[in-house]
């Protein structure tokens, strides 16, 4: 069974037990989250729309990978360098419910 959930402007398909890392939320490790809508949940060949929830458990906390932004213009002498690390939060997924 998975279903299909969104988060941050994103959607993810999961399943049970997966590990999956969505835009940084303001929760504490440990604590358990609610996503809601499920978009679409399949199970056993049947497909249901906008039903249920998915109860998710924070792991931990990070930082991407570094992303390297470069800026150039010809025949100027400009050139800039800047990184970004985009902050995350991983999460487990526990189970995913009906209504």
């Amino acid at each position: 069974m998975y279903a299909i959930i969104e988060s941050g402007g994103k959607q993810y398909r999961v399943s049970q037990g997966d590990r999956i890392k969505v835009e940084k939320l303001s929760l504490q490790e440990g604590e358990k989250i609610e996503l809601t809508p499920v978009l679409i949940k399949k199970e056993n060949g049947e497909i249901q729309f906008h039903k249920g929830k998915v109860i998710a458990e924070v792991v931990k906390h990070g930082k991407g990978k570094k992303l390297i932004v470069f800026k150039f213009r010809a025949k100027k002498n400009y050139k800039r360098w800047r990184g970004h690390r985009q902050p995350f939060t991983e999460l487990l997924v526990k189970e995913i419910k009906e209504d």
